[in-house]
């Protein structure tokens, strides 16, 4: 079961994620730099350039955002969407224009350096099921295994879906009514109407940049995320979330001192360091490129066998290191330098517990093999789509 904690003050709002009353989630985000991640905008192109078959539009934000080629022609593919799709057959200029109005949404959050990249490929994220209204296809969680509910959700979904929209079921469809899950596609049509309609009385005033959607940064994402997903209740200090989200009123639970209550604030510190169980430890290091976890033996001297005293180590550690990963929502390449094994099935057995304890992980996460130097490589990708 999952509880939510928010906790809204005036600089920041934290957000963490209990699970069976651990916590397993924490993100914290300066209310000024809110995320723009999800929010859909009518933006105005500004300037294009072909050579890198992009443009900036004005979306009414501080920096301008990007968009390149493939995220405005249609997906090629249900699986891979335009990664392999040959762009030199594409004229941008051809496409959009200067002064052009679009209608947008944020797809990766700006950063110091560089503006939020957007695409027209929009998606609206339900409970059950994530609504794509410019594609056809239907596809499905690769979480859910079993073929019979494959094609049972399937068929239920396009029963609803109008025609030339596309979905994606999330995990939480599985096992649900035809009731609960038409419902949802119902109410996310509507949705997407109401957001063309207001779009087009926008562009007959001429007021664009505009925001016609605001996602609410990761308070919105991660109750979305969560709604359908053994959601307990949620706990936070600000009334105006309890007002903002209608459909979850019997769930949402005000009451002051929020992270006090559920003892979070003495489990933000991340250290660099972690201590094991064991008296080894971990150290994360975060890079530009990538992530390395070191793993040392510390304090503990094990017995007289070292093979064993090594994979003992290890083991505690890659729990820990799961852990670790999920609660600072670590993504892109990780690499882990585990204590030097010889024997190369207690590589495998590493290798697969490691794979056992992503399971509890609600993002995409691959576990490649050991490489000849003896690193374990992995690839997650972030919650928040940084």
């Amino acid at each position: 079961m999952y509880n939510i904690i928010i906790d809204r003050e005036e600089e920041n709002t934290i957000v963490a994620v209990i699970e069976n009353g651990e916590l397993v989630e924490l993100y914290n985000e300066k209310n000024k730099e809110k995320r723009l991640e999800g929010n859909i905008y009518l933006g105005k192109i500004k300037n294009i350039i072909p050579g890198m078959q992009s443009a900036f539009i004005d979306i009414g934000e501080e920096k301008k955002a990007l968009v390149h080629i493939k995220d405005i022609i249609p997906k090629a593919s249900t699986v891979t969407g335009n990664v392999y799709e040959d762009m030199s057959k594409y004229d941008i200029t051809k496409i959009v224009k200067s002064g052009d109005e679009i209608l947008v949404q944020v797809k990766r959050d700006c950063n110091e350096q560089k503006g939020p990249r957007v695409t027209k490929d929009i998606k609206i994220n339900g409970k059950l099921i994530i609504l794509m209204p410019y594609s056809d296809f239907v596809t499905i969680s690769q979480k859910i295994e079993d073929e019979s509910e494959i094609k049972r959700l399937k068929e239920i979904v396009k029963k609803e879906l109008p025609s030339g929209y596309g979905a994606i079921i999330r995990t939480a469809a599985e096992g649900k009514s035809e009731n609960e899950i038409l419902s949802e596609v119902k109410l996310l049509t509507s949705f997407w109407d109401n957001i063309l309609k207001r779009g087009n009385e926008i562009k007959n005033k001429n007021i664009a940049p505009i925001k016609i959607f605001d996602n609410d940064g990761i308070v919105g994402k991660i109750i979305t995320d969560l709604a359908e997903n053994n959601l307990e209740n949620i706990y936070t200090n600000d009334p105006k979330i309890k007002e903002s989200f209608e459909n979850m009123q019997d769930k949402i639970i005000v009451q002051n001192d929020v992270l006090d209550n559920f003892d979070v604030k003495n489990k933000m510190k991340l250290d660099r360091k972690i201590w094991l169980n064991c008296g080894g430890f971990i150290t994360i290091d975060r890079t530009e490129a990538l992530t390395a976890i070191d793993v040392n033996s510390g304090k503990f001297t094990g017995n007289k066998n070292l093979e064993k005293t090594v994979l003992k180590v290890n083991k505690e550690a890659t729990k820990e290191i799961a852990k670790q990963i999920r609660l600072r929502d670590i993504g892109g390449i990780i690499i882990i330098d585990y204590i030097d094994m010889e024997d190369e099935k207690d590589k495998e057995d590493i290798r697969n517990y490691i794979i056992e304890c992503f399971k509890a992980d609600r993002s995409k996460v691959q576990v490649l093999e050991f490489t000849k130097l003896g690193l374990l490589e992995i690839t997650r990708k972030h919650i928040l789509g940084r």
